[in-house]
């Protein structure tokens, strides 16, 4: 993946499609229980990012954790096989996505150990597990998606140092390259740690190919990138919500959707949105990039 060509777009909320189109996603498992339930509805939600010109899709693995499923009854063997299939249903999306000059990429998504409880811990910044154990708790999914074929791997709405820290040391070594992405609120990671820091980890794996942010609000993305240009000279990856705000005990969003008409994702390079942001937003964004103008400060 070359980065060095301006800004590559991606996709937007993948849960956020699926709810548009009517599936119920109030299960913990969230988009990910389609996997098992309804594959092609994730192959279809897919093709119709690229269809609106998005050029990488993030994978439906985020809340898939080995532990997590087996408390559901599903195996070992189950859980390893749901992991690839959400790196395969891309995959198949892109395969009959029209326009064959343009370059599509594929990242497997590894999301926070707070995300698999369903609860909203990611967003609280505290998992409650050293950094030795999160390294234990992550390795094995983090092995099968890097094995499972996708072109890079999407670390991603990580909220602390400790969570951060102990997926770069997977990375290391891997020859898989991957994007570290945290989830912040104030100009500060989830946990209350300073941005910064987050992003200077990417110096110490050369796998880690881009940092930034995403599932945040639009607000947060030009400090953000100031933060990362601060302490790294890897390329930067936005893509924050839609400007509404989860209540993770109500379980709804709250506020109003809006994307601001301006260039705050000036110098990131990978442009995308996550959570209530839809194909109409990304096909703006794309629209807006290929002609060289701002990328409506969504990501």
């Amino acid at each position: 993946m070359d980065l060095s060509a301006g800004p590559i777009v991606l996709d937007g909320g993948l849960g956020t499609l699926l709810e548009a189109h009517g599936h119920d996603l109030s299960d913990p498992l969230w988009s990910a229980r389609l996997l098992a339930d309804d594959p092609d509805a994730i192959r279809a939600a897919h093709a119709e990012y690229f269809a609106a010109g998005a050029q990488v899709a993030i994978t439906a693995s985020y809340q898939v954790g080995f532990s997590t499923l087996a408390r559901r009854g599903f195996s070992a063997g189950d859980t390893e096989r749901m992991l690839r299939a959400s790196v395969d249903l891309a995959a198949s999306a892109r395969s009959t996505a029209d326009g064959g000059d343009t370059p599509r990429w594929i990242a497997a998504s590894i999301g926070p150990y707070g995300a698999t409880l369903g609860d909203g811990s990611e967003y609280r910044g505290a998992s409650g597990l050293t950094r030795d154990e999160l390294r234990r708790w992550h390795e094995p999914r983090f092995a099968v998606l890097a094995d499972a074929g996708a072109d890079l791997l999407a670390i991603e709405t990580i909220p602390t140092l400790d969570e951060a820290a102990a997926l770069v040391d997977l990375a290391r070594g891997s020859g898989r390259p991957a994007w570290l992405s945290f989830t912040v609120e104030g100009g500060r990671l989830r946990s209350g740690q300073p941005m910064a820091d987050g992003f200077a980890l990417a110096n110490s794996a050369d796998e880690i190919v881009a940092v930034g942010i995403n599932c945040s609000h639009p607000d947060e993305v030009p400090g953000a990138i100031a933060a990362a240009r601060s302490v790294t000279d890897r390329p930067v990856v936005v893509y924050p919500n839609s400007g509404e705000r989860w209540d993770a005990a109500a379980r709804v969003w709250r506020g109003a959707a809006g994307l601001p008409e301006d260039d705050r994702a000036a110098g990131a390079s990978l442009v995308g949105g996550c959570c209530r942001v839809g194909p109409a937003d990304i096909a703006r964004m794309r629209s807006r990039v290929r002609a060289g103008g701002p990328t409506d400060g969504l990501r």
